[in-house]
């Protein structure tokens, strides 16, 4: 006679591959979102310390003059510090004169007979005091120390760049929201579907005097390791691409850091394991109230 053997199922089980797949690719898009955002953000610190101040000094100003309002520049706190020292570098006449005719190809010196440029301190201004009247005051308190002719910069441009700024950042989190909304709509989809199958073993737990969280328990356990293993997966694929994007465009790592994209894989993997874990609460917990005719 030929036995046929039936394979029990087990309480707490449900679809590895497919479960973990989608969660995985749901983990991905969002953690893939969030690196775009990552090296937004590097970039916009970027272009926000590149924001200088052309500070033009007195003619036939000594050096230790130029010494004495580097420093009391540098004290300020609007002024960019990186490793507490201030950023500031100064562009004499002559450095000025030598650059002009190299873009130019005129060495206007030769029919002025003098040079009529001025010494120049570049500063950078700290991201916090980039406004328009903040920078306006900053103009207006440079321009009272002794020995500075003038300050200018480019007040259309910084504008512009604020602006722009601010747009691209509520953009981006308006997109990370609804993202964020959809993959977990997704994820709890998925495993509300995948339980849909033990439904009926999760009654007859009940027909046999199990507790709720007798059953519930074995389901909340895979499904936390379900988001472990998700979250993981998604983490290294973020970072395989990412190490090959770097291969192919130039200087991309420098929008990148270390600790921000450890965050970024921490979270992922969190999130999984959470959203997993809710899910399934919710899903067991629909199951457990459900008559036998809503069950079928």
């Amino acid at each position: 006679m030929e036995q046929k053997t039936r394979k029990k199922r087990k309480l707490g089980s449900y679809p590895f591959v497919s479960v973990t797949l989608s969660i995985t690719l749901a983990l991905f898009v969002i953690g893939l979102f969030g690196m775009l955002a990552l090296h937004a953000s590097k970039l916009t610190t970027v272009i926000q310390e590149n924001i200088e101040l052309q500070v033009f000094l007195n003619k036939q100003i000594t050096s230790s003059e130029i010494s004495k309002i580097n420093r009391t520049i540098g004290s300020k706190p609007f002024v960019l510090k990186k490793d507490d020292a201030p950023v500031i570098r100064m562009v004499t006449k002559e450095e000025a004169a030598e650059q002009f005719i190299k873009d130019t190809g005129e060495d206007f010196t030769e029919f002025l007979g003098d040079n009529p440029l001025r010494d120049v301190l570049i500063v950078n201004i700290n991201p916090g005091h980039q406004a328009s009247d903040s920078l306006k005051m900053i103009k207006a308190d440079i321009e009272k120390i002794g020995g500075v002719y003038e300050v200018s910069y480019v007040e259309s441009l910084v504008e512009s760049i604020n602006e722009n700024l601010t747009k691209i950042g509520l953009i981006l989190v308006g997109f990370f929201l609804i993202l964020l909304l959809v993959v977990v709509i997704l994820i709890n989809n998925t495993i509300k579907l995948a339980l849909f199958s033990q439904r009926f073993l999760i009654r007859s737990m009940q027909l046999v005097g199990a507790t709720a969280g007798f059953i519930r328990g074995p389901f909340l356990k895979r499904s936390v390791w379900y988001g472990l293993l998700a979250g993981t997966f998604a983490s290294l694929m973020l970072f395989f691409l990412m190490t090959y994007a770097n291969t192919r465009i130039e200087d991309l790592s420098q929008l990148q850091d270390i600790q921000s994209l450890a965050i970024l894989f921490g979270s992922i993997i969190l999130l999984g394991m959470m959203v997993g874990f809710l899910s399934t609460y919710r899903a067991v917990r629909k199951y457990l109230k459900l008559s036998l005719d809503e069950l079928y």
